[in-house]
This record gives structure tokens, sequence and C-alpha cells, in this order.
């Protein structure tokens, strides 16, 4: 948690945040103030630099994942009910899309057309080994 430096409520630090402070340290730059720092300081090392810049290269990874994350359906990554089966395949039989069925069901288009081949309603486009291999 973080202060807002006038004695307010405190908040949590996210990522974006977090990674342009580590950003300047690795730089040299004292990240309150703007001032470089002294070349004797311990953010001048090496390898403290090297540390900083691989810790702002993390945070900006976790930044990319926790957008991903944010921008799928709500129900991607979770596990099928028997009863969400059962309905995904009356609605597709019915003549529902890929596209309206993901939608519906909270789950990706990739999601959507994985499950219909698991369930045997539609031939997947691609094998992965093909049918030909001897």
């Amino acid at each position: 948690m973080q202060r807002d430096g006038l004695g307010g409520v405190e908040r949590k630090m996210n990522n974006s945040d977090a990674r342009e402070i580590v950003r300047a340290l690795a730089d040299g730059v004292d990240p309150t103030t703007g001032e470089l720092f002294e070349t004797n300081s311990p953010f001048q090392h090496p390898n403290v630099i090297r540390a900083l810049f691989a810790a702002a290269d993390a945070l900006e990874g976790a930044a990319k994942r926790e957008s991903r994350q944010r921008s799928l359906p709500a129900n991607a990554g979770k596990p099928w009910s028997d009863e969400e089966d059962k309905v995904l395949a009356e609605s597709y039989k019915q003549g529902m899309s890929v596209g309206d069925l993901s939608s519906r069901h909270g789950r990706t288009y990739g999601s959507i057309e994985s499950r219909l081949i698991r369930n045997g309603l539609i031939e997947a486009k691609n094998p992965p080994y093909g049918n030909d291999r001897h």
C-alpha cells in the first residue's frame, strides 16, 4: 500500500506506476525529485542497474498479462460444467453461430470451437498431425 503523500488513504500501487519508478531508478534519476544520483550512489552500481531494468521488464510483462486477462471474456479459462456442455450442444444444433455461442457463454471463439470438437459436434479444421501419418 502507498500513502498519497498528504496523509490520505493508502492505495495499492499499480504496475504501471511501479514500472515508471523502477525505470527512473535504473536511469539514475531520483523518481521523486528528478535529480540525478551521485556517482557513488548504490543506484549507479552496474549490477543494481541491471537488476532494476530486469525488475522493470518483469513489471511490464505483468502489466501486459493483466491487460490481456481483463480483455478476455468472463468465463475464459474456467472449467466447463456438464450443464453448460449440454446447453452449448443444444444451441449449436439449433443453428447458433460460434460467435454467438462465444458471447452467450462468456468464452473465447477458440474455446467454443474446441469444445464443439471435443463433444463431436464439429471436426477439427487442421488436425495437429493429420490423418496420413504412417
